[in-house]
């Protein structure tokens, strides 16, 4: 009996099998295919977006529709606090941490905008470098879908590579107003720059007119080297590209400025750099609904205090 159970598993190979493909399985189908993990993009809700539901929240973020964003927590590859979480209705709080999937082969979505103030007509965010500040695919238009504020305007505009603060309206009134600030010079800009060189004073007034309109740029050392310096700076006026061309016409260059930055030899140490090292480090005003006091610092972001440490300043 044993012989004759034994003679019919030994069953005839079909088509273009061979004794080879069943004595190794792996040469027929090939080592297992081993899927990388799921990328996911952690996005963090801020205090002016808790109790929104779930849905709408990355319908906002993502730039999705509602029915999209349906589909999306349907797929049930949506966690918040860890959690998985696929119900429309779910209610976020300040803080929570959101986690969405990120498809092969997809760019992620952007950064969230830091929002360093906020009331109830205006916005300062932390302005990134590399991001235009208004305009189509601009940090405008990512925080009116970040915020859920259709009517958001910028109201000045800092250079594609300078970082720090940048006011925007929540609505055109206050634009207008805040413009009028900006007219009657009663808004104020402090900026930190690193510049080629040492500057022959600790202090120095630049008073020379830009487009043939006046324009005043106050410096202030902060720390210096023979190699570059640490400046503070302060403008009376708002021409374009002020304190750049400034400090060019006076031989200090801001490191990294690909248009003013040109005229001078510069050591190695300082052609590497990759971006202009402008920083709108702090703007204060009064609000022009109730004089409320305003005053927002933008910390340095990481290149700018890279290069500080690099040349050796402080």
């Amino acid at each position: 009996m044993r012989q004759n159970i034994a003679k019919k598993r030994r069953l005839p190979l079909s088509g273009s099998q061979s004794a080879k493909d069943w004595r190794n399985p792996l040469e027929v189908f090939g080592p297992p295919r081993i899927i990388p993990p799921m990328q996911m993009r952690q996005i963090k809700v801020r205090n002016e977006q808790a109790g929104s539901a779930l849905q709408d929240f990355l319908s906002q973020f993502l730039g999705l529709s509602r029915n999209k964003a349906k589909a999306l927590l349907d797929s049930r590859q949506v966690f918040v606090n860890g959690k998985r979480i696929w119900m429309t209705r779910h209610s976020l709080r300040p803080g929570d941490t959101v986690e969405v999937p990120v498809p092969s082969g997809a760019t992620p979505p952007p950064t969230p905008v830091p929002v360093l103030f906020t009331n109830g007509n205006y916005v300062v965010a932390g302005k990134p470098a590399g991001r235009l500040s208004n305009g189509p695919a601009s940090l405008e238009t990512d925080l009116r879908r970040e915020l859920g504020i259709d009517t958001l305007l910028a109201v000045h505009r800092l250079d594609r590579d300078t970082s720090g603060c940048l006011l925007l309206a929540k609505g055109q009134e206050a634009f207008d107003r805040a413009v009028e600030l900006f007219k009657q010079h009663r808004i104020l800009k402090l900026y930190q720059v690193i510049v080629a060189g040492r500057l022959r004073s600790p202090e120095l007034t630049i008073d020379k007119p830009l487009e043939n309109e006046p324009a005043v740029t106050h410096l202030q050392v902060l720390d210096s080297t023979p190699l570059a310096s640490h400046v503070k700076a302060r403008i009376e006026t708002g021409r374009t590209h002020q304190i750049r061309k400034h400090l060019d016409s006076i031989g200090h260059p801001v490191l990294g400025d690909k248009t003013y930055g040109t005229r001078q030899a510069l050591p190695p140490e300082l052609r590497q750099i990759e971006r202009q090292m402008l920083h709108a480090a702090t703007l204060q005003f009064e609000s022009p609904y109730d004089g409320e006091r305003i005053r927002v610092t933008a910390p340095l972001p990481g290149d700018f205090a890279a290069c500080l440490r690099k040349l050796g300043l402080k």
